[in-house]
């Protein structure tokens, strides 16, 4: 039997063969020579879901569907009652119906018979989804730092103040042995990642070379950030508070290894800030959270931010300093979309368009200002959308927040024939 192995494309594709046969786990087991919890592990963990029913029978998980009296449709549609979809994320009367059978083995629908009739949400194991899943988790576990954020801070009480006094990074490893347990080159890679109030321009030679070429210009603050804050544990809290309001935030680049936006998207009103950073790091990401909660103070920044939803990148690996205050006050929720979705959040992703008519992709962003951003994102905020029955994203924020909270975030609203989406607005 073997032990200590990954499982391997081949051997995933037998899963699905042999479930879609509806062989047991036990007999899947012994024809890969694996113990039967490694197949259990694999087939629960490694699930794809889809909401999709059949011709004539829509997908519909509503437990209350046959006997519902609740009509949405503005034509009075008369499959409301059993075939519609569209009132699900309306109905106050809602509840999730789920097939008793997934709830013990197989935990999947790859050999149900009954699969192409029904209506529910389906479970299924897939051979490539699960290896690409896999292996997206293997490198992610593989990268990061190995402490954790309260010994990166007392490593950085030690050594920002002594290389601000002009000490070498060797020099201070060596007579501080007692206080920091790391090679140098481990303190230099915090360094380059931004981990310290410290940088490499207060290294007098590391500026004079010249950087090495590297395909990781990232790190994760924290590997275990996506613990309960997963795609799947977002739709589970809207599904608690409805009447949430969801913030977008993202990173557009310019060029690689130069300056960067973050972008905050707010997505009832389609208003979105921008701020530049002189490196992705989360630590930058952390600097603009923090500069929002001084500028808007505690009640509307946790109005303005109840959940932000983002995605893997490196920059949002440190959820807790984006949630949490200086004084241990929680402020805001972050949840991650999944790996390779950009469409669950998609509004973010569409507004980025009017950023690229500006500053068309692929120039760099070493010359912008933050002056320049904010004239820009004015611009764009001022630029009326047909989703918004033809007013401006400016309009709608105002309406929903005040003109105080924009004069806060210094946004400006643009004549509406003055708005310019044009690369020479910042020329």
């Amino acid at each position: 039997m073997a032990k200590h192995k990954h499982l391997t494309l081949d051997e995933r594709y037998q899963i699905q063969n042999m479930l879609d046969k509806k062989e047991s786990f036990a007999s899947i087991a012994r024809a890969l020579g694996r113990d039967r919890s490694t197949i259990s592990k694999e087939v629960r963990s490694h699930l794809t879901f889809k909401k999709s029913g059949s011709f004539g029978n829509p997908f519909n998980d509503c437990a209350n569907k046959a006997h519902c009296g609740k009509f949405f449709c503005k034509l009075g549609c008369k499959n409301c009652r059993s075939n519609c979809n569209k009132c699900l994320n309306n109905c106050d009367n809602y509840e999730k119906e789920a097939c008793k059978k997934l709830f013990s083995v197989p935990y999947v629908c790859n050999g149900c018979t009954k699969r192409t009739r029904c209506n529910l949400e389906k479970r299924i194991y897939s051979a490539k989804y699960a290896d690409q899943e896999y292996g997206l988790t293997l490198r992610e576990a593989r990268q990061g730092v190995t402490i954790t954020e309260e010994e990166a801070m007392k490593l950085d009480e030690v050594i920002s103040p002594l290389i601000r006094k002009g000490q070498s990074v060797h020099h201070i490893c060596k007579t501080n042995r007692d206080k920091i347990m790391f090679c140098e080159k481990t303190i230099y890679n915090y360094l380059d990642h931004g981990l310290f109030s410290a940088c490499n321009i207060d290294l007098p030679r590391k500026v004079k070379f010249r950087p090495r070429k590297s395909n990781h210009d990232s790190v994760k603050v924290d590997k275990l950030c996506r613990i309960g804050r997963t795609y799947n544990d977002f739709k589970r809290y809207l599904g608690e508070h409805p009447d949430t309001a969801v913030v977008q935030m993202d990173s557009v680049i310019g060029s690689v290894g130069g300056k960067c936006l973050l972008t905050i998207h707010f997505v009832t009103t389609s208003f979105m800030l921008a701020f530049i950073r002189g490196r992705n790091t989360a630590a930058s990401v952390q600097a603009v959270i923090d500069h929002l909660y001084d500028v808007l103070g505690h009640d509307k920044f946790t109005e303005l931010f109840p959940v932000i939803l983002t995605d893997n990148g490196s920059e949002f690996s440190n959820p807790t300093a984006i949630e949490v205050d200086e004084d241990g006050v929680v402020r805001t929720q972050v949840y991650y979309c999944n790996r390779s979705s950009p469409y669950q959040k998609g509004a973010i992703e569409n507004n980025h368009e009017f950023i690229r008519r500006v500053i068309p992709k692929g120039n760099s962003f070493n010359e912008l200002t933050q002056d320049k951003v904010n004239l820009m994102m004015d611009h764009i905020n001022s630029y009326k959308r047909e989703n918004l029955a033809w007013r401006s994203p400016y309009e709608i924020f105002e309406l929903f927040y005040g003109r105080d909270t924009l004069d806060k975030l210094e946004a400006h609203l643009i004549p509406s024939n003055d708005v310019t989406l044009l690369p020479k607005l910042l020329k």
